[in-house]
């Protein structure tokens, strides 16, 4: 089903004025075009939600404006409504797709290999305060718990022998985060080595030099220690969680899943994970689309 049925739709049916039709062809032209150069796709028909967020991306690369961008995002929501409605598509590709937030930031991240290279680095520190340390930085990217989470947990919080840490979120609910074979190990060298070093410390998981509870200070100092120097984001808590995010959607993770996993109430909250590269959107494509193989 060409477009020209679904202006024709709106002209005729909708009696939408010139100056929209005008706009919603050009719309739907640009993402045709798009979806042809960049995926070797013609059918419009056969757009994954996938191929609409690197459009999404694209545009923002190139500074279109938020008012811009949700008038394209508004132009494809009406076009597959209709396709729907004619049985053209069994399933909306837009469902997954929330306009952007106006005058909204993007999250900030620190870059996976700069991270991971630092994880690396100081995998064989043995002074407690330093693994501990390690350990805060290393639990917050492992998991994308908030900071709030990881103040409450408790020794027992972790199942490790299911790979497993069971968090209370806002509101007070319950998710569970699976880890790791590699922070089940620190982990439990961490632990250990807290009963040793302090061993009438608090069940909390991280705790002060004192053995205390840790609080959201003592956090966020040890974090934006850390970081300075590792990355030109933030350095906060809250960033270590975005970079979760943000390296688990441009690995290939779909967002339903980022968004159990971060204990998010709706898909509109993780959709604002969807700043991958172009590139990486295209690579993701070509290794799990079996027509691309």
């Amino acid at each position: 089903m060409s477009t020209n049925r679904f202006i024709q739709y709106l002209q005729f049916e909708k009696r939408y004025a010139q100056h929209t039709l005008t706009a919603y062809r050009s719309d739907l032209n640009t993402f045709q075009n798009f979806i042809k150069e960049t995926y070797d796709l013609e059918d419009l028909k056969q757009v994954s939600p996938a191929m609409v967020r690197s459009w999404i991306v694209t545009l923002m690369d190139r500074d279109y404006t938020p008012v811009s961008v949700n008038r394209k995002i508004s132009t494809l929501k009406a076009y597959y409504k209709y396709l729907l409605q004619e049985h053209a598509v069994a399933v909306n590709p837009m469902d997954e797709i929330h306009t952007i937030k106006k005058g909204s930031k993007l999250p900030s991240y620190v870059e996976s290999d700069k991270l991971n290279l630092w994880l690396d680095r100081t995998g064989d520190i043995a002074n407690f305060e330093e693994i501990r340390d390690r350990m805060v930085i290393l639990t917050l990217y492992s998991t994308g718990m908030r900071l709030s989470e990881l103040l409450s947990l408790n020794q027992d919080s972790f199942q490790l022998e299911n790979n497993m840490v069971k968090v209370r979120g806002k509101r007070n609910k319950e998710r569970i985060i699976p880890f790791t074979d590699e922070l089940k190990q620190e982990i439990e060298s961490y632990l250990n080595l807290k009963k040793r070093v302090l061993p009438d410390a608090e069940d909390a998981f991280i705790v002060t030099d004192k053995g205390k509870r840790a609080y959201p200070k003592f956090i966020y100092r040890i974090v934006h220690r850390l970081l300075t120097g590792l990355s030109s984001a933030q350095k906060s808590p809250h960033v270590l969680r975005h970079s979760f995010a943000t390296h688990l959607l441009n690995n290939g993770a779909d967002l339903n899943s980022i968004k159990e996993l971060m204990g998010h109430a709706n898909l509109a909250a993780t959709q604002v994970y969807t700043h991958t590269t172009i590139e990486q959107l295209k690579s993701i494509y070509k290794r799990a689309h079996p027509r691309a193989k």
